[in-house]
């Protein structure tokens, strides 16, 4: 069921809906996102090192802070860090640019066929950035990490959003970025497409 962009072809009359991946999917948000988490782990001395932040990709904001902590024997309050770590986002929206191959995609099938973004992000968050890209009309739904008790790699919030769109999970085409996104898609019975195929997302760190 994999489908990588890279020069390769797929036909929207395959498909009844597509699902969009928002941070690292439709918007170049990364770096900014793990600057933020970088604001909170490093107070706290909590490692949390490029690598492991791309592989947690996909997962809810709370999810990866209790991990974390964990992990360092840290006790930490989770909301208040998460609403730190949000607001030191959203300090940066500002810079934050869309993914071109894939925005381009949203325009064309705008209208066309039903779309949504499906983010282990926070809705409000997700909201902003559309509104940042001018995608904020673009999508019939939202499905975001308060919408479901589980979370990527699990394929709930996938099929939540063809739920939502009122399709057969195995008419939807996924666009996703992240490895955690990608099995979420192949567990819903869905096809995909790898953004990392055809974008890199600056780091901040040479690996």
């Amino acid at each position: 069921m994999n489908g990588g962009f890279c020069g390769a072809m797929w036909n929207l009359q395959d498909y009844d809906a597509i699902l969009f991946d928002c941070d690292g999917t439709l918007a170049d948000t990364m770096p900014a996102h793990y600057r933020a988490w970088l604001a909170v782990t490093e107070p706290h001395g909590i490692p949390f090192d490029e690598d492991r932040f791309y592989s947690l990709g996909g997962r809810p904001t709370r999810d990866i802070l209790s991990t974390l902590a964990g992990e360092a024997g840290v006790a930490i309050d989770l909301d208040g860090a998460a609403v730190r770590k949000e607001e030191v986002f959203l300090s940066q929206l500002e810079g934050i640019l869309p993914i071109g191959p894939v925005v381009e995609v949203v325009r064309r099938c705008h209208g066309v066929v039903p779309m949504a973004v499906v983010t282990g992000g926070y809705r409000d968050v997700c909201q902003r950035i559309l509104g940042r890209l001018g995608l904020a009309d673009s999508f019939v739904t939202i499905v975001a990490s308060e919408d479901t008790a589980r979370h990527k790699p699990d394929p709930e919030p996938f099929l939540e959003a063809a739920g939502r769109l009122q399709v057969r999970a195995e008419r939807c085409l996924v666009w996703e970025d992240s490895g955690l996104g990608i099995e979420a898609a192949r567990r819903a019975g869905m096809h995909w497409v790898d953004v990392r195929s055809f974008h890199t997302p600056t780091r901040l760190h040479t690996p």
